[in-house]
């Protein structure tokens, strides 16, 4: 398989530099990741040095906490995508979802799905501070929005992805719906046992690493 071509290159720290993102750009380019995912300020920089590349530019919406607005995290995806962004991992109300307030959830997701037309849209639900009961339910709420991807974690708050996890989204969401697991995956070998359990996508900062030890498999 081409572990490359399903790699969101990512680099989300707050104290990340102008010069860090022009790396990964770069080693995105050179070892044709499908995305780069940067925060909302380096969209803009981003589109423009991947233009002439197959790379794909990937943002993230009410990060890491989840907690803003529907109306927030739509105008953020909007701005977003007049900045060049061609994906979207929007982190959902997780305190909606641990408050049963399931209607909310699903409006959120809309929200934003409704303003990106057409965009893939991932819904980050933060695996790490859910039961599997919660995690079903937020499973079964994000394929009911209609998002493209579910996904595991921001890489910010919890355990990140496991391979338990993974196989458990893709029974509840189905055959059909991308799975990105995120958070946590700094070998090959992890990254392969998430793609053997059903994830489509992976969200990684060590892809170069990753890919060199993949190449040795």
């Amino acid at each position: 398989m081409n572990l490359a071509k399903i790699i969101d290159y990512t680099i989300l720290k707050p104290e990340t530099s102008k010069a860090e993102i022009q790396k990964v750009i770069e080693e995105a380019k050179y070892y044709n990741f499908f995305a780069v995912c940067v925060a909302p300020m380096w969209v803009a920089y981003a589109a423009k040095s991947l233009r002439d590349s197959k790379v794909k530019v990937c943002t993230v919406v009410g990060f890491p906490l989840g907690a803003n607005t529907s109306e927030i995290k739509a105008y953020e995806a909007k701005d977003t995508l007049l900045n060049g962004a061609d994906e979207v991992d929007i982190v959902i109300n997780i305190s909606a979802l641990k408050s049963a307030h399931y209607k909310k959830v699903v409006t959120d997701i809309k929200a934003v799905i409704e303003v990106v037309k057409g965009n893939k849209v991932k819904a980050i639900i933060e695996t790490g501070v859910l039961t599997d009961e919660e995690k079903i339910k937020a499973c079964e709420l994000v394929k009911q929005a209609k998002a493209d991807f579910i996904q595991t974690s921001t890489g910010f708050i919890g355990g990140g992805a496991n391979v338990k996890d993974i196989a458990l989204m893709r029974e509840v969401v189905g055959g059909n719906m991308g799975i990105k697991a995120s958070g946590g995956i700094y070998t090959a070998d992890k990254a392969l046992k998430m793609v053997e359990a059903g994830a489509t996508r992976i969200g990684i900062s060590a892809g170069i690493a990753i890919l060199k030890s993949f190449a040795s498999h």
